[in-house]
């Protein structure tokens, strides 16, 4: 790793720090693993190293198709370059699925195909538990105007697509995740664009023959090991760190 810069925020799975030139910060994922707004602790061998390569993966992938996120490049193993941007404080949740707190609040089976995708929104705040919030409450509170949620949703949808047939591709299906928007601006203009992560910590992800869950419920429900179900979707999809002395996977049949 390169020397330390001056840290400015560190969350549950990474940290920031400063980068090197002025609008860019480096993003490092960690292998802590939580879970139940963090009630449930473990730090999980390599798990840093494959969020990075996968968010790396679908970040860059985003950027193909046309759809802005905050990726610039990897540095190594652990980092990554990325824009600074003004988060806007709601995780933005897509779900294709019946399945974790929707299921509860409905009465759902989980895996239940949804009649659409369904967009909700949570506001970050991990001392309320990052609760579930209406647009009337967002716009209320001056969080984000009426354009940025129709902006949020149009760019929540397209990243929908394009993962839904990215994992498609390689026989998972897409149940639901969850992503974070950020504010930059060039000159007097504003735009949005995808921020923080894409990952199994930030997707739900099943087997599509078996429903083996290959995501951040493995940790939560205790079915198995969490860094073996992320290699699994790294090898999948191609991209497992060729430096593996930092992992130690078993890889899932």
């Amino acid at each position: 790793m390169a020397p330390r810069r001056k840290k400015i925020y560190e969350g549950k799975a990474k940290t920031l720090y400063e980068g090197p030139e002025p609008g860019t910060l480096v993003q490092y994922f960690k292998d802590d693993a939580t879970a139940f707004n963090a009630q449930k602790k473990a730090v999980i061998e390599g798990k840093g190293v494959l969020n990075n390569r996968l968010s790396e993966y679908f970040m860059t992938g985003l950027t193909n198709i046309g759809v802005p996120n905050h990726f610039i490049k990897r540095l190594n193993m652990r980092e990554q370059l990325i824009r600074q941007v003004e988060i806007v404080p709601l995780e933005v949740i897509v779900r294709n699925f019946a399945a974790g707190s929707i299921a509860k609040r409905l009465g759902l089976e989980e895996g239940t195909p949804l009649p659409r995708p369904i967009v909700e929104y949570s506001y970050k705040n991990d001392d309320l538990g990052d609760p579930l919030v209406p647009e009337e409450y967002i716009i209320a509170f001056g969080w984000a105007n009426q354009q940025d949620l129709d902006d949020i949703v149009a760019l929540a949808l397209r990243v929908n697509d394009f993962l839904t047939g990215v994992f498609y591709a390689v026989g998972i299906k897409l149940i639901d995740f969850k992503i974070e928007v950020g504010r930059v601006w060039e000159g007097d203009f504003m735009r949005l664009l995808v921020a923080d992560e894409i990952s199994p910590d930030s997707c739900r992800l099943w087997d599509i023959k078996t429903g083996e869950k290959l995501d951040k419920d493995v940790f939560r429900r205790d079915l198995g090991n969490l860094t073996d179900a992320y290699t699994e979707v790294a090898r999948r999809l191609g991209v497992m760190p060729t430096n593996t002395a930092q992992i130690k996977p078993t890889l899932i049949n």
